[in-house]
């Protein structure tokens, strides 16, 4: 495990929020992003997988807690599946929200709970290969489909991952606001989705479910911010809170970096670091 001091926030604010964590653990949730930060990225998001010691560190860390929670773009069933978190001892009470908090898995009831898919979502499925193929070509251009509640276009394959994704950007953002929708920006992805869900307000709801005196976020990429934004207006409300940057083997957005209290080495370093709260705390 990485020594202590590895983990000693940069920030005023980012101290405060790990000191009310450890002093009252039982009134802390720490709040995880699935990709870039519990498992690596890569070039097929289909075959991600939670790095190997995720699960262990969560479940040796959430029973001190007040809840553990993973935040994510993916379905909350692909997220369990590929973190391996259900029937994990010690993660009982471990929540997924997936497709940004549009739904819910308990580890107690093992089950799903979502609203009915957008039809806008459904729209744009149908409609999305044709109209990439008459924006231009990208050789190696991939649709995801997110259990029918959003679709990413990723460019991570092209030749060229960033030309492609400057070029579609004003085209897909175009086509989300004639179905209702917006477009989410990632490392090498446009993710099409309803408005008005994020991981801001999914991680704003639970805190106040929960009634959370302090907060831990970790997070690596830009639909990230919405979260970190949060943890910031509750930080300014009086609920201390410390924000993770997860730094992996791609370049981290500059915004995320600069608003971290926290910066750890991709998701091996955000598992030192549960395992760190755990030692403290165990």
């Amino acid at each position: 495990m990485a020594a202590a001091e590895t983990f000693t926030p940069r920030t005023a604010e980012g101290r405060a929020g790990l000191t009310a964590l450890l002093a009252e653990p039982g009134r802390a949730v720490v709040a995880l992003d699935f990709d870039g930060t519990l498992a690596p990225i890569v070039a097929d998001p289909e075959q991600a997988r939670a790095h190997p010691g995720a699960a262990g560190a969560l479940a040796r860390l959430a029973p001190h807690l007040a809840a553990a929670v993973i935040l994510t773009g993916r379905p909350a069933d692909v997220a369990v599946r590929y973190g391996g978190f259900a029937g994990v001892p010690g993660l009982e009470h471990l929540v997924v929200l997936g497709h940004y908090g549009a739904e819910r898995w308990d580890a107690r009831g093992g089950e799903v709970h979502a609203p009915p898919a957008p039809e806008g979502v459904t729209a744009v499925r149908a409609e999305l290969p044709g109209f990439l193929a008459e924006v231009g070509e990208w050789p190696g251009l991939w649709i995801e489909d997110k259990g029918g509640r959003a679709v990413a276009v990723h460019t991570r394959r092209t030749e060229d991952p960033d030309a492609a994704f400057e070029a579609l950007r004003a085209p897909l953002a175009e086509l989300a606001v004639r179905h209702g929708l917006v477009v989410e920006p990632g490392r090498y992805v446009l993710e099409l989705r309803p408005p008005g869900v994020d991981k801001g307000v999914a991680l704003t709801g639970f805190l106040r479910e929960t009634g959370a005196g302090s907060v831990l976020y970790a997070g690596d990429d830009l639909g990230d911010l919405a979260a970190y934004a949060a943890v910031g207006e509750l930080r300014a409300q009086g609920t201390p809170g410390l924000l993770v940057a997860s730094a992996g083997a791609e370049e981290t957005p500059a915004e995320l970096l600069a608003r971290a209290d926290l910066t750890v080495a991709g998701p091996a370093g955000v598992v030192h670091l549960l395992e760190h709260l755990a030692d403290q705390l165990g």
